[in-house]
């Protein structure tokens, strides 16, 4: 492996010159290049695959980081859990995504299709290369092809939850030396070819991998399940029960046969402390010393406190529509009226403790930042960790943020080495309890969402009292004491009603992975886009004024623009092989 790691510089200059360019002095080799017969060889090839591999954090493309960023937090602006944040001048790009004002020549927008068929790119480049390399078994060819085609797998289904229609680029397209072979129309549903990449990766990958990061055929048949549930609702919302139907066998077998298991605690999923856990099926894996932070979490580092420690730079803010989610009500969500009264924001101004007394469920406060509760133990979070605000509220982020002990490790305290969960078994339950819904067992169902409830419940993973000591960052947990009213229960009563059922078991995908990046994508599977966002944006509104007035239109703001960058590149024989989605 070190040494792959020290060809990996070189291959990676490679590909990104020839990815870029075309002129006559290419065909003289450049001095510290390696040239395509350099490469052909079992340690070359493994150093490309490192650098496909480093495209999958989404910093891969030269002068940006967030905009191509895995957890899409961007992108999730459009959801009803998040809101920009920092204040109004900063980033207005990211504002217009916010408002559903979606503009094909938006840079976040951009940046995410060129990142992410770069990285299609560079398996591509794997693949080809493979075939002229000699000094590798038909086994480590085959198991290099299967890592290969599982990337070009998350990067393609990536691309096809953004947009309604792009492209799929195969290595029978691609050609390293002709820039015109990327230019494929977008002319054909690509789900198809995402799925045979996942089910080609799960026939030929170990179920363990003794490197961290590396997909196991568990992680190719979860990521071939996603893509089926992807594909398990129509656009007006109604189930494909066929899509179902194919998914529940594979998250059966991951469920009962998979070696994983849920951790005690929810807050593991969100720890540098406990990466790569029973847990996790595929994490992004990131990395940081006291040197470097170039393989840190770099694209979310914008999504930090404006406070000390972190001193920068606001974004991706919670909405009030999120905190209130949490409310329950003899330890349940409440499903239909949870958004008829906020919890507030306020705190005694002599303890600095929140002063709501409400039954929350206990996720809240290890998904929200929010006055008077110790925030993931840095100091008691107030309005002071927000930049403005009358602009975007009071309450923050957290998931993704640090843990003190692996604060500041790298020359910019916000960048860590805290992992993306991208792939975890409380996802393959969930969507199991949605299949079941749906083609199944609604008490199975419930018996699913119950065993994601028992691990929230447990008091040992509450999130304790914290009193505010003589300075900003003193403080001093009581021992014993949680910090608000946890109350959570499990659903006792059977279910009965296929359409209660099917509003509990997306609740609480929203409680689950509030402010991972799902969100958005979740509604858009779901066919639900429209109703959920425009009944958001009602109540969204009276606390953002800047929310007034707009709407999420149905049929078109489901899905992105095509860049028209893109489009303007992808000329060959004088005409764009790229079409515009007719939405836009």
């Amino acid at each position: 492996m070190k040494k792959i790691i020290s060809t990996l510089l070189g291959t990676l200059g490679l590909l990104a010159l020839v990815l870029s360019c075309n002129n006559d002095f290419l065909d003289r080799q450049p001095q510290g290049q390696f040239s395509e017969s350099d490469v052909a060889t079992l340690d070359g090839v493994n150093g490309l695959l490192l650098g496909a591999y480093t495209m999958v954090p989404g910093g891969g493309l030269e002068g940006q980081t967030w905009h191509n960023d895995i957890q899409n937090w961007v992108f999730n602006l459009a959801s009803d859990d998040a809101l920009k944040g920092t204040d109004a001048g900063d980033q207005p790009e990211q504002s217009f995504i916010e408002a559903y004002d979606f503009q094909s020549f938006n840079v976040h927008i951009r940046d995410k299709w060129r990142g992410l068929y770069k990285g299609v790119a560079a398996t591509n480049n794997v693949i080809k290369t493979l075939e002229k390399v000699e000094d590798a078994t038909e086994e480590q060819k085959q198991e290099i092809i299967a890592e290969a085609r599982f990337l070009r797998g998350l990067f393609h289904f990536e691309a096809r939850k953004m947009w309604r229609m792009p492209t799929y680029i195969s290595d029978e397209n691609f050609d390293l030396n002709d820039l015109e072979s990327t230019k494929i129309p977008n002319d054909r549903e690509i789900w198809p070819f995402i799925e045979a990449d996942f089910a080609a990766a799960a026939a030929v990958l170990p179920e363990t991998q003794s490197e961290v990061g590396r997909p196991t055929s568990w992680a190719a048949k979860a990521f071939l399940a996603k893509a089926k549930m992807y594909q398990g609702w129509n656009s007006d919302g109604s189930a494909n029960a066929t899509k179902l139907n194919e998914a529940k066998p594979i998250l059966e077998d991951i469920l009962n046969n998979g070696p994983f298991s849920l951790v005690d605690k929810y807050q593991d999923n969100f720890l540098v402390a406990t990466r790569n856990n029973s847990e996790s099926i595929f994490e992004v894996q990131y990395a940081i010393s006291s040197a470097t932070g170039d393989a840190a979490n770099r694209g979310i580092g914008l999504a930090h406190p404006y406070i000390d420690p972190w001193g920068c730079c606001g974004f991706y803010q919670v909405s009030q529509n999120l905190v209130n989610a949490f409310k329950t009500e003899g330890g349940l969500p409440m499903l239909d009226t949870f958004d008829d009264a906020d919890v507030p924001s306020t705190v005694d101004p002599v303890t600095t403790l929140s002063t709501y007394n409400g039954t929350l469920d206990p996720r809240i406060d290890h998904s929200v930042g929010r006055p008077g509760i110790l925030y993931k133990g840095f100091k008691i979070y107030q309005t002071d960790f927000v930049r403005d605000l009358t602009y975007a509220g009071p309450f923050f982020s957290m998931k993704h943020v640090a843990e003190p002990e692996a604060f500041g490790q790298g020359g910019w305290g916000n960048l860590s080495a805290n992992n993306y969960r991208l792939m975890r078994l409380d996802m393959i339950i969930l969507w199991l309890a949605e299949v079941e819904v749906e083609v199944g067992d609604l008490e199975v169902a419930r018996g699913l969402v119950n065993q994601i409830r028992a691990r929230a419940a447990n008091p040992d993973g509450f999130v304790p009292m914290a009193t505010q000591g003589a300075e900003r960052n003193d403080f001093t947990i009581v021992e014993g004491t949680p910090a608000a009213n946890y109350d959570i229960a499990e659903y006792t009563t059977a279910w009965t009603d296929k359409d209660v059922a099917r509003q509990a078991v997306r609740f609480e995908t929203r409680l689950e992975f509030s402010m991972e990046g799902h969100r958005f994508f979740d509604l858009q599977r779901w066919g639900i886009s429209s109703s959920v966002l425009n009944a958001y944006l009602q109540s969204e509104s009276q606390h953002r004024t800047y929310l007034s007035g707009r709407s999420f239109q149905q049929n078109k703001n489901e899905y992105f623009p095509i860049p028209i960058e893109a489009i303007d590149r992808s000329v060959k024989d004088g005409a764009p092989t790229l079409t515009q989605d007719p939405a836009y």
